[in-house]
């Protein structure tokens, strides 16, 4: 399990790993692989513009601000389309679909985990000693 601080030291990989992912699932959709869904898009816009946010300095005051905002509406979206497939769930309605890894329920689990992630990183991220020239 690698360590927080070990963590913090790749902060462009996981910002350009945001991105591709975003980039990825908008892909499936312009390809369509995927059928349209306004819920995943919201989410899939959200990873990526998180993605970008973190590329840009994590802790200016006015990043911060626009990244939680992303994040809470994100966070919404992601857990509605979550809680409408614990419906399905408990109606007896639900069923895995064709492929399991592509049904509303698991991204959207997937999404709100990735959505937490990023905007906890991006609150917690601070510049490692060596960026900062304290020795």
């Amino acid at each position: 399990m690698p360590s927080f601080e070990l963590l913090l030291k790749y902060r462009i990989h996981i910002a350009i790993l945001a991105i591709l992912i975003s980039l990825f699932a908008w892909a499936t959709e312009w390809a369509d692989w995927v059928y349209v869904c306004p819920f995943c898009r919201a989410q899939r816009t959200v990873i990526g513009l998180l993605g970008l946010l973190l590329l840009a300095n994590p802790r200016h005051w006015l990043n911060r601000w626009i990244a939680s905002t992303l994040a809470i509406f994100g966070l919404i979206v992601a857990g509605m389309q979550h809680f409408n497939g614990w419906k399905k769930i408990m109606s007896g309605d639900f069923t895995w679909g064709d492929y399991w890894y592509a049904n509303a329920w698991v991204l959207s689990g997937c999404a709100m985990f990735i959505i937490t992630g990023l905007i906890l990183y991006l609150w917690a991220w601070r510049p490692s000693e060596a960026e900062t020239g304290d020795q």
